[in-house]
């Protein structure tokens, strides 16, 4: 095992686990199901009582190797010893104050989270989560443009709250009998040629060229009247799609063309999950808003919005706040998980992770021709799964319940609840990630 303070390959087994917990794994979920909301929805009946590393320990003596990180938040590993470190230092010296002073901690987070975001990025506003994250690029885009109309995607998820879930269009449960929801909203196709489009791989994608951007705004909403193009560069809860190439170059064109903000959502793609700090830098394209989460704080509530300071200066004191925002403790884990990013070459790491996976995984599909599609970048991996030309739901599940019971926890997404998607922790070391594969490998063959 590497030596813990590499930040790479510690707990690799039954290292962390802790004394009995008060109550068996029964009774623990019998209460969840008497005191917890209906709301939340669950990948499995797992009660985790530990996790360090690549691995979760439950109550009831099992050890499985998480290849779903918390949905892609914990991407240096659980409890990863400098971030660990940070967090019990600032315990000791300061956990919150709100916006009644000013601390540290939010001016080096601020600082460090401008100086890997792409040029340009200057000002930052720190919140608790995405959707807030969300929110607040809503509320910004139109009061710094002081226009009404949003363009999001089909397929899109960025949150739950009344903003954010107008935006999302990943599934019609989110919406159903919530409404009504925030008008100026108007949603178009993202470019998941797998799915929408019949041309060959090297012709031009109409969809990627802003075909459905100009036929909006030839019949429904003149650009003028548009603040902002909200897109995730790669989409997640959407199916993991990458996008043709010319998709984010194009959409920043259309968006100076018509001073338009173009607001990227790297919540799930950021912080080096696809092989790069930023997805968007994979197409060398600056946003005029960056949202951030999951990744930032490797598990402690912290995510915000890096803008152009020309746009955050629209704002003036008190036009927007939040109580809990920027606090201390997870400003630390910010901190410490930039600095671990780039000392360890994390990023890099996941690059090199990321093409050893997708060369296998395309390996699988002349095994399973139901594997219909393996795409991603870095290590933010969609496996497509289809019964001819119809998605094939009731193999994925059946693929994730195979790995579950040999010990490897999976993650599904899309529209249709057809792909895995593969997100283990940038961190994991070469035995764990191997048999992470071997598991899911022996699943592919019992889903078969």
């Amino acid at each position: 095992m590497n030596d813990p303070a590499g930040g790479r390959a510690w707990g690799t087994g039954e290292a962390g686990r802790s004394a009995s917990p008060r109550w068996s794994a029964q009774t623990l979920l019998e209460k969840d199901r008497e005191l917890i909301s209906p709301a939340y929805s669950r990948y499995s009946d797992l009660v985790i009582d530990t996790a360090e590393g690549s691995w979760l320990h439950t109550v009831d003596g099992r050890s499985v190797l998480d290849f779903g990180c918390g949905i892609a938040v914990t991407n240096l590993g659980h409890r990863h010893p400098r971030v660990t470190a940070a967090v019990h230092e600032q315990v000791d010296r300061l956990w919150h104050v709100s916006v009644t002073t000013r601390h540290p901690a939010m001016i080096e987070a601020a600082e460090a989270l401008v100086g890997i975001s792409p040029a340009g990025l200057s000002s930052v506003f720190f919140n608790n989560s995405g959707a807030e994250a969300v929110e607040a690029a809503l509320k910004l885009a139109r009061r710094a443009t002081g226009r009404t109309e949003i363009i999001a995607f089909r397929g899109a998820f960025h949150g739950r709250t009344y903003g954010a879930v107008t935006l999302t269009a990943s599934k019609a449960k989110y919406r159903t009998g919530m409404g009504p929801f925030l008008p100026g909203v108007h949603h178009v196709r993202y470019p998941h040629c797998f799915r929408l489009c019949d041309h060959a791989p090297d012709e031009p994608c109409a969809i990627a060229e802003g075909e459905d951007l100009d036929r909006l705004f030839q019949t429904t909403v003149p650009p003028d009247s548009v603040a902002a193009i909200v897109v995730e560069p790669i989409q997640g809860e959407g199916g993991y799609v990458v996008p043709p190439d010319r998709f984010l170059p194009r959409l920043r064109e259309i968006c100076d063309e018509h001073g338009i903000l173009l607001v990227a959502d790297e919540i799930q793609s950021g912080m080096g999950r696809t092989g790069r700090m930023f997805a968007v830098e994979h197409w060398g394209v600056t946003p005029d808003i960056m949202c951030v989460a999951k990744g930032l704080g490797n598990g402690l509530p912290i995510a915000g919005i890096v803008a152009r300071a020309g746009v955050m200066g629209a704002w003036h004191p008190g036009e927007h706040g939040t109580t809990f925002g920027g606090n201390a403790v997870a400003c630390a884990a910010a901190v410490a998980v930039i600095e671990t990013l780039q000392r360890e070459r994390i990023p890099e790491r996941a690059a090199e992770l990321g093409r050893r996976v997708m060369e296998r995984a395309r390996g699988w599909q002349t095994r399973h021709p139901w594997l219909a599609d393996v795409r991603g970048r870095g290590l933010m991996i969609g496996l497509e799964m289809m019964d001819g030309d119809r998605p094939d739901a009731r193999r994925t599940h059946r693929v994730q319940e195979a790995a579950l019971e040999r010990g490897l926890l999976l993650l599904n997404c899309g529209i249709d609840e057809n792909v895995i998607r593969l997100i283990p922790p940038l961190t994991i070391s070469d035995g764990d990630l191997e048999r992470g594969l071997e598991l899911l490998e022996a699943a592919l063959e019992a889903a078969e």
